[in-house]
């Protein structure tokens, strides 16, 4: 049995120690390489884990018919590709809305780019790695204080900064072309940004 062949059967039994070592192995040249498409290396960092956390627990239902490594750079390679997709479709979007005639008195289209936006907001926090995004979640929706939080997650306030510091530069970044309007609606929710 080839190295390649170990630790693709090791990944499908669910041998931790084998997901450790294929971690260990490339994680940072992933991050690196990752870097490339997203300029911005926390970002990087957040889409390899993401992979990582995918391959773990859809780890019975993938077929690895490569190499473990060039499965990975796959995986990075089209995670990014589909987000620079997304990000085209939602720039045409706003491109198109921008040269439409806007009439303030069409209620229901008012209220359909507010429930648009809502959804934008929403898939944007539902990216963020789980503890941030319940860090984010109870100082934004359940106005708890730093301090409070803190308490609550049994963590220190100086993590729950860093966190919170993380949160906003992600949402900043993927919610720029949409921040004049969450100005006007959401001032709440952008204080802080």
């Amino acid at each position: 049995m080839d190295d390649q062949q170990r630790l693709r059967n090791g990944l499908r039994k669910g041998d931790k120690k084998i997901f450790e070592e294929v971690y260990r192995l490339y994680y940072s040249p992933l991050c690196f390489y990752c870097l490339r498409y997203v300029g911005d290396m926390e970002e990087a960092k957040e889409v390899v884990q993401s992979i990582f956390f995918n391959l773990w627990i859809k780890r019975n239902e993938i077929e690895i018919s490569t190499s473990v490594k060039s499965y990975l750079y796959k995986a990075v390679q089209n995670y990014c590709l589909n987000q620079f997709q997304q990000e085209k479709i939602k720039q045409k979007y706003m491109i198109r809305k921008a040269n439409f005639p806007r009439q303030h008195s069409e209620n229901g289209e008012l209220k359909m780019e507010e429930d648009e936006l809502r959804k934008v907001i929403k898939s944007a926090i539902l990216k963020l790695p789980e503890k941030r995004r319940e860090i984010f979640e109870l100082s934004r929706f359940e106005n708890m204080k730093y301090a409070q939080i803190a308490e609550h997650l049994t963590i220190s306030v100086k993590t729950v900064e860093a966190q919170m510091s993380k949160s906003l530069q992600y949402l900043r970044k993927v919610l720029k072309e949409y921040m004049p309007v969450i100005l006007v609606h959401w001032a709440w929710f952008v204080s802080g940004f």
